[in-house]
């Protein structure tokens, strides 16, 4: 992968005696950190008046860098065919002047950037323009002259110039170690590295594209919509919601045998969300809503709800230590409950696994084939037939995809009101605390929080609560702006949640790359606040 850079004008002082006073491209070149295996052209570098300079020379490791430097506008009349050849290789382009050159400035602005707007043909390539030295404010020779005492050009034309260009406005007083590397050079490497990210994902979509053509994609599983996430940032949804089973902390339903000698504690929300049978059996919807027989003779036929086994509290929400008793009639599937409810936690999608553990449980075909056939049931969606041969290709739904979204924020099922900014925000205690380790804490402790209904939450709006919240029940996180994103980070902060963390720095760091100079001033952002603030939570180095 390579990275072009054209450069245009001549930002040596007329007004210098230093007649071999370098460019600013090549100060650059040999003052970056970054850079390395510089080579020049020699024919270019020998020449009285190079048209161009090409400079080859390794960025980032291993990226090459490719810079043409022509410091004579002379080649956009003598050669109009090779400066629109450049341009339009260009994935970046400077354009450098004296400020103590008001002449070629002038000529720059009236004559040569409409050329060069013209050969961009609305392209989106990055332009700097930067302005070179610092100004003698020497007074001008021509005494009839009263509108222009000075031959410098001002800040405020050489910011016009860029606004009108829709360019990064630069000026660098001096060609030293801070307006090279720090100033013109990380701008420079900014784009660079835009220019990279366009390249590779461009090259993805292509080899994707590719891919699509010639090979034949195995079926996908539904999964919670994800964010891109830091490198190594895993997610671990899946395990968080296993993990629970294995505590049973906040369990709602214990599951009897006929003969009660047999309890296996479970969660009704994560009930709910895999199987129509279960919100059927918790009253999460009603025979009407389902108009499928099927699903509710299955209902019928496996479970039985002990009459007065839940009591509701005066908020109309079921505490947490009264769980709902759910006798299972049928003697073989309950003795498989357990494995069939760790598949059920594990995601629903290891079929073979689950089956394989039946079979070596009952050592009976016959009543493999008859549980394996009741867990087809329950995981049915209503008017669609799931066939054993679905199963084993993992066409079963996977968990979740009902989904958790569909208890978010609301008292279907919800055993805890977070009272917040005057409103209530109902919640599910067995998502919260397999998500957030704080949470688990807060309702398994000696705390206020975990006998009550009602939470209060301090420190956070209601807005920032509520997409922690959505985070927790989905895997999934989408900032509406900067700001936004910073409150959901020190909500994540609170909560210890450290995936949440990363994303949120990472949508930061994206959208404060991906937005021009020129806007980012015009916001209200504080980049020394938001610099702060990050290192204070570890997110830079």
């Amino acid at each position: 992968m390579s990275v072009n850079i054209v450069a245009f004008g001549n930002e040596r002082d007329v007004l210098s005696e230093d007649s071999q006073q370098s460019s600013l491209m090549w100060s650059y070149l040999r003052r970056s950190a970054l850079i390395s295996e510089i080579d020049s052209s020699p024919s270019a570098e020998h020449s009285r008046s190079p048209v161009t300079t090409e400079y080859q020379a390794c960025v980032f490791g291993n990226v090459r860098l490719v810079v043409h430097d022509c410091p004579l506008w002379d080649i956009f009349d003598s050669d109009w065919y090779t400066s629109r050849s450049l341009i339009g290789g260009a994935d970046i382009i400077v354009i450098k002047y004296s400020v103590n050159d008001k002449t070629s400035f002038q000529d720059l602005k009236d004559s040569y950037v409409p050329m060069i707007k013209k050969a961009l043909n609305h392209c989106s390539v990055p332009v700097i323009i930067s302005a070179v030295g610092a100004r003698k404010n020497v007074p001008c020779t021509c005494p009839l002259c009263t509108l222009d005492r000075r031959s410098c050009v001002t800040t405020s034309e050489g910011a016009q110039l860029a606004k009108e260009f829709g360019a990064t406005y630069l000026e660098l007083h001096a060609l030293n170690d801070f307006y090279i590397q720090k100033y013109f050079g990380g701008v420079l490497e900014y784009f660079m590295i835009q220019s990279l990210n366009q390249k590779s994902s461009e090259k993805m979509k292509k080899r994707k594209k590719t891919q699509k053509c010639h090979r034949v994609q195995p079926p996908q599983l539904e999964q919670p919509e994800k964010m891109p996430i830091l490198k190594g940032e895993a997610s671990h949804y899946d395990s968080d919601l296993h993990n629970l089973l294995f505590c049973c902390q906040c369990a709602d339903v214990a599951f009897y045998s006929e003969d009660s000698s047999k309890v296996v504690k479970a969660h009704k929300v994560i009930l709910c969300s895999v199987s129509h049978v279960f919100m059927l059996l918790f009253d999460v919807k009603s025979p009407a809503d389902i108009h499928d027989p099927s699903i509710l003779h299955t209902a019928q036929s496996l479970f039985a709800v002990e009459a007065g086994a839940e009591l509701l509290t005066p908020h109309g929400v079921p505490p947490c230590s009264a769980p709902v008793r759910v006798v299972v009639k049928d003697s073989v599937f309950c003795s498989c409950l357990s494995d069939i409810l760790h598949f059920i936690y594990s995601g629903a999608f290891q079929w073979e696994r689950l089956e394989e553990d039946i079979k070596k449980k009952l050592k009976d075909s016959e009543k493999t084939e008859h549980v394996l056939e009741k867990v087809k049931c329950i995981l049915k969606t209503p008017g669609k037939v799931n066939s054993l041969r679905d199963c084993q290709s993992h066409q079963i739904k996977r968990l979740y995809s009902t989904s958790l979204r569909l208890f978010f924020n609301t008292p279907v099922l919800a055993d805890v009101i977070f009272t917040i900014q005057g409103a209530n925000v109902p919640a599910h205690r067995a998502v919260l605390v397999a998500r957030c380790e704080v949470m688990a804490a807060m309702f398994n402790g000696n705390y206020l929080e975990a006998n009550s209904i009602l939470v209060p939450v301090y420190g956070v709006s209601k807005d920032t609560f509520l997409s922690f919240l959505e985070y927790l029940y989905t895997d999934s996180c989408y900032p509406a702006s900067i700001l936004q994103a910073m409150s959901l980070l020190i909500c994540a902060e609170m909560y210890q949640v450290m995936r949440l963390q990363h994303i949120c720095e990472l949508y930061i760091i994206t959208q404060l790359q991906s937005m021009p100079s020129r806007e980012l001033a015009s916001t209200s952002l504080s980049i020394v606040s938001l610099l702060k603030k990050a290192k204070w939570r570890s997110a830079v180095s």
